[in-house]
């Protein structure tokens, strides 16, 4: 995947390289302490205002009056910007500086979040949510920046970085372990207060802990802006398609494949267009290098395979009629766990211990999902709490080492190369979550209609088990319904909801099934690259002695 062997002469390089400001002045203790403060705020505001909304999309249905999947558009409102704008913000914040850039984004954030208070219905919210995802989009680049200001350059990455991405994606399990509490009184005014008082928080902190400045330059050209749309109405449109394409259903939404189509075509014609400036919003011919699509690529599937926790565990339980508050516990776990891998993330982590840090990453994420993949039909959240708690600690394991040889990568080939990769590594993160979410609802769907159909065939009328099972849950019944026709009939319904329990727990026990499978080829071509290099090392001719 993403990490590969080096020579010792590479490893000192990357050692030498991590980014740095120059003058850099130690901070006291307190000090430190405060702008890592800072960072966790504000990388659990921006997580966990996207985690809210998707745990909790059902009852955000119920108290806007509209349907769960009109609901659904709040998600596309909310990520779509998040996904694009990161094109913009970062060469934003070079022309503008750092300071003024922490400073606007974190006010209109708050104005935000102060406004949503006063939403109504479905029309504001869309709105609200839009501002949102847009407010919320610079907040992961603010996490990063301040979590790595007190660091040492020799810390940056091996510590800074592994904290800034563990709170980032804590904010989705977080959401789901909290949200029962905040809802004790069914209302989601108390989110929209947590919010509030979270960015309001983080206001403070950004305000009184200013970022140090760095040099501006003016790097804004005009062609940037026609990029840009294009790149955004591209990924909006892949973000609108398979955040709803399992509501709709692809086929039954001829809308669907002539926005996938525009997409692509909008993501080609801006692709075309970088590659003929002189100075491009992306370095379209560094991306497609080999080694940056390879990282793309163990990006991409890494959080497609990761999908499985944001969209599995919970859909499996809500499906099977379990309350938030009975699932909550197991997201109380893969926090935790979420936490305990980052915090081993931080003492293991060297750039020339990247793959086997993949390895053991993908080995648990493997094992988690062939654990789930043999549920019962009686699953309840407390038998995969092992199984998600090793997914969520592989996960917070894996994405740190990953963007730590990426930045390096970019930084050795100077500024420029930088900005290019934090976009790929942002994109690769919300899309592919996205995607992944997306193909994952999308596949449980068609297997639950699949073992339904190959259930409802063997219960044949007049199948002597079938009549002995209906016989025996309708004397089950005897006591509360004297009519042995109403029992009749409670019996076949009781059969019918076994039967569709049966068949959601199937289901998702192939989904299960299948993300062991994909971790387990991707850790058999990790392997393989590894050993390719170790073979490749040895077969080298060696280096001739100084004289």
């Amino acid at each position: 995947m993403a990490g590969t062997p080096q020579s010792p002469a590479a490893r000192e390089a990357q050692q030498g390289a991590a980014p740095q400001r120059p003058g850099f002045v130690p901070k006291r203790p307190l000090v430190a302490l405060g702008y890592m403060l800072a960072a966790v705020f504000i990388a659990l505001s921006q997580s966990l205002g996207q985690g809210f909304l998707t745990a909790n999309i059902r009852q955000l249905a119920g108290e806007l009056g509209a349907t769960v999947s009109d609901t659904s558009w709040l998600m596309v409102a909310f990520i779509a910007p998040r996904a694009s704008l990161p094109l913009m913000l970062i060469k934003i914040r070079t022309q503008y500086g750092l300071r003024r850039f922490a400073e606007v984004s974190i006010a209109i954030y708050v104005a935000v979040a102060l406004l949503s208070l006063w939403t109504a219905d479905l029309h504001s919210a869309m709105v609200v949510e839009l501002l949102s995802g847009i407010s919320a989009a610079p907040l992961s680049t603010l996490a990063f920046l301040y979590m790595l200001e007190p660091f040492p350059p020799a810390k940056k990455l091996q510590i800074g970085l592994p904290l800034a991405l563990t709170f980032i994606s804590l904010g989705t399990p977080l959401a789901r372990a909290i949200s029962p509490l905040l809802l004790q009184d069914g209302s989601w005014f108390n989110i929209l207060m947590l919010k509030l008082g979270m960015a309001m928080i983080c206001l403070f902190l950004v305000f009184r802990l200013p970022l140090a400045a760095t040099e501006r330059m003016k790097v804004i050209r005009g062609m940037d802006l026609l990029s840009f749309a294009l790149i955004a109405g591209a990924f909006g449109g892949l973000v609108a398609c398979f955040t709803t394409g399992y509501t709709y259903w692809w086929t039954a939404a001829p809308w669907m494949g002539v926005v996938l189509a525009a997409s692509l075509a909008g993501l080609v014609l801006a692709l075309v267009i970088e590659l003929q400036r002189g100075e491009p919003l992306l370095d379209v011919r560094w991306l497609m290098t080999p080694e940056m699509l390879h990282l793309t690529a163990a990006l991409l599937v890494f959080r497609i395979i990761l999908s499985e926790q944001a969209a599995g565990a919970p859909g499996l339980f809500q499906t099977l009629g379990y309350a938030p508050a009975q699932v909550a516990p197991l997201f109380w776990v893969i926090s935790a766990a979420t936490i305990l891998g980052g915090a081993v993330c931080c003492l293991v982590l060297k750039p020339q211990r990247v793959p086997q840090i993949h390895m053991v990453a993908l080995a648990m994420i493997a094992l988690g999902a062939w654990m789930d993949a043999h549920s019962a039909p009686d699953v309840a959240p407390a038998q995969m709490m092992l199984s998600q708690a090793m997914i969520g600690f592989a996960a917070a394991l894996f994405l740190p080492p990953a963007m730590a040889g990426g930045l390096v990568t970019a930084l050795q080939r100077g500024p420029k190369y930088l900005l290019s990769f934090v976009i790929l590594f942002l994109s690769t993160q919300i899309l592919g979550g996205t995607i992944g979410s997306g193909l994952f609802r999308t596949f449980v769907a068609a297997r639950i209609t699949a073992h339904g159909e190959m259930m409802a065939g063997h219960m044949a009328a007049g199948d002597p088990l079938v009549a002995q099972q209906i016989s025996a849950l309708a004397a089950g019944y005897a006591a509360q319904i004297a009519d042995p026709v109403q029992r009749q009939a409670e019996a076949v319904s009781a059969l019918a909801q076994t039967v569709t329990r049966q068949a959601t727990v199937a289901a998702y026990n192939d989904v299960f099934a299948l993300t062991a499978a994909l971790a387990l080829g991707a850790l058999a071509v990790l392997v393989l690259h590894v050993l390719r290099n170790l073979l490749r090392d040895r077969m080298a001719p060696a280096a001739p002695a100084a004289e």
